[in-house]
């Protein structure tokens, strides 16, 4: 019943980082304009993500550009997409196996080692989904933080972490803290194995009969 517990306990914290690093990808709040120097603007805030680029006018009115060309992004841009597309295909695959190897479902009843084998590998492919949107969001905030420290980058051009960067950081520490619980909820190796029967000593018989 623990290992049944901590493999529900898994699979829900897997789940819910999966569904914030989807939510972190789609969002366009990566990075957002910096106003700390003399040259604050506060007609507007400008929000850059992956796919596009918005700005938000006082009134609270938001316009958004999608980027125009694939070709004309940067190199790391691209990779940094690669990465959380990757991360959310690898969660969706990890769901559906991870489901198929759940102790309280009814599939795959009749052979419980290749269940258990189920729920453990949806685990680890949560593990690279996470280490995927990690690295993604890690690597995606550094050059955030170079530019930002950059003497040579203009004030009014310097952008800070952006939402959507704390919401990835979060959700892929979920999706490895749960696919980590689910690698270890497979019960322990002796328990897999039926208990040894002590044969009772039957004593040799003589082949004698006394009467």
């Amino acid at each position: 019943m623990a290992s049944g517990g901590l493999q529900l306990l898994g699979f829900v914290l897997a789940f819910l980082g999966w569904i914030g690093i989807i939510i972190s990808t789609a969002m366009p709040q990566w990075k957002m304009a910096s106003y700390a120097g003399d040259n604050i603007v506060t007609a507007q805030a400008l929000y850059e993500g992956l796919w596009m680029s918005c700005a938000m006018q006082s009134t609270g009115q938001i316009q958004c550009k999608v980027y125009d060309s694939l070709l004309k992004l940067e190199s790391s841009l691209q990779a940094t997409r690669a990465l959380m597309v990757a991360a959310i295909l690898l969660g969706l695959v990890a769901v559906f196996v991870s489901v198929t190897g759940m102790k309280c479902m009814k599939c795959m009843e009749d052979d419980q080692v290749k269940k258990m084998r189920m729920a453990v590998f949806g685990g680890v492919i949560f593990i690279i989904a996470g280490l995927a949107a990690l690295v993604a969001t890690s690597w995606y905030g550094n050059r955030v933080a170079r530019a930002f420290y950059d003497p040579f980058t203009p004030v009014n051009t310097r952008f800070e972490f952006g939402s959507a960067l704390f919401i990835g950081w979060a959700a892929a520490s979920l999706a490895i803290l749960g696919g980590a619980f689910l690698c270890c909820s497979c019960p322990r190796r002796e328990t897999s194995y039926p208990p040894t029967r002590g044969y009772p000593k039957n004593a040799p018989s003589t082949g004698k009969d006394y009467v």
